[in-house]
């Protein structure tokens, strides 16, 4: 790729993934957007009411809200080549390649710029589920398109029309989640005594993610580890099944649902774990599938070892035996076995934790993340790529 531009470039977003709302594919939009040509970009993003307004003013960047949400419907275009005309954008970026990709032939057209896409996990379970065709009809007026990991590459490549592919994953912000937090406040608030074995899952409370899973191996971990916990934290659909779940094990579980967490508050709450555990699994014939997993790679950045579940991407975020473990999350068995090695070995874990924060600093840092993508809509934009139409 390029070097980085020496002009900030004017770039139009259109995305329904941005905060205020909760979730990973929304933290990666707004770290790109923090990151790369802020004040020279203007975002066509979803309502969100009062908390949008809100967060909206604290940004470098100037976002237009729709009165719904961000989709390829001709209401969305028009909002988008208005808002586009005005700003002269010298290029557009998708905050997801299906189904926004849609949307690349009419504002290439018309705003007369090339347009890059972002993909995440969901165009690979599209591209596994047997719905290729959305994923070549999405991309095939896009200058270029970029995947979170091998995996979804792998996934992907039969079908992008894209002449450019990029790899970028989600990244880590290695100032704000590092080893040296206190997570005593977290704890505190959990109701977790200091020195308890404290074992969390942090992330939506949906059945892919595992927790249910934990729950079913805990009684097991309890028995080989008195005064255990485990910590789930999150919210999401899954949430009252779960808090069932943990009802049923009994009047002293040893598991706190912890419910959401602010994003402010995510490297404090991840400092206070001993060990990280996410055990996803594939479900619906491969629809339902973990792109990447940034939670685990949060968790390393905070000096935590993760234990990732075979699906997807997650394992290309963990190095087996070395920063964490990765199991089969549909086997109890294997989950129990990487419970209890991490929790038996007090220098296991240091070791780990400190290979998984060299790991994350030298490959996942949203400095190096921001950088490639800045060089590919540079790229992008130099390359002078004929717009569709």
């Amino acid at each position: 790729m390029t070097a980085r531009p020496s002009r900030q470039l004017r770039t139009l977003w259109l995305t329904n993934d941005l905060p205020p709302r909760a979730g990973g594919i929304e933290q990666f939009v707004a770290n790109l957007l923090e990151r790369v040509h802020p004040t020279s970009t203007v975002v066509v993003g979803p309502a969100a009411g009062l908390d949008g307004a809100a967060h909206d003013e604290r940004q470098p960047y100037r976002t237009v809200r729709h009165s719904g949400s961000i989709l390829p419907t001709a209401r969305v275009a028009r909002l988008a080549v208005e808002v586009g005309r005005l700003h002269r954008p010298d290029v557009v970026v998708l905050g997801a390649t299906w189904p926004l990709g849609e949307l690349a032939p009419t504002l290439g057209r018309a705003l007369g710029v090339p347009v890059v896409a972002l993909s995440h996990g969901l165009e690979a379970g599209i591209a596994q589920a047997g719905g290729g065709w959305l994923l070549a009809r999405a991309t095939r007026d896009l200058a270029a398109i970029t995947t979170i990991s091998a995996w979804t590459e792998e996934q992907l490549a039969p079908y992008l029309r894209a002449s450019r592919h990029v790899r970028l994953p989600p990244g880590v912000d290695v100032a704000r989640f590092h080893p040296d937090l206190d997570g005593a406040q977290a704890r505190h608030a959990w109701g977790v005594p200091s020195d308890a074995p404290l074992v969390g899952c942090i992330s939506r409370l949906v059945p892919r993610k595992g927790q249910d899973q934990l729950l079913a191996v805990w009684p097991e971990i309890r028995r080989r580890h008195p005064g255990a916990v485990l910590a789930l934290v999150g919210e999401g659909p899954a949430g009252s099944e779960l808090a069932q779940r943990a009802a049923a094990l009994g009047p002293d579980p040893g598991v706190v649902l912890a419910g959401r967490v602010p994003w402010e508050a995510l490297p404090e709450s991840h400092a206070a774990l001993d060990v990280f555990a996410m055990p996803c699994r594939t479900r619906w014939g491969g629809l339902d599938v973990e792109g990447l997993g940034i939670v685990y790679l949060e968790a390393q950045a905070s000096g935590v070892p993760a234990i990732a579940g075979r699906s997807g991407g997650a394992p290309e975020a963990v190095i087996d035996g070395v920063t964490g473990t990765v199991v089969d999350g549909e086997d109890p068995r294997a989950i129990i076995d990487a419970l209890d090695r991490w929790l038996s070995d007090p220098a296991a874990r240091a070791a780990a934790g400190r290979a998984g924060r060299r790991e994350v600093e030298s490959r996942w840092s949203w400095t190096v993340i921001a950088d490639r993508f800045a060089s590919l809509l540079d790229e992008v934009v130099t390359s002078g790529r004929p717009v569709a139409g």
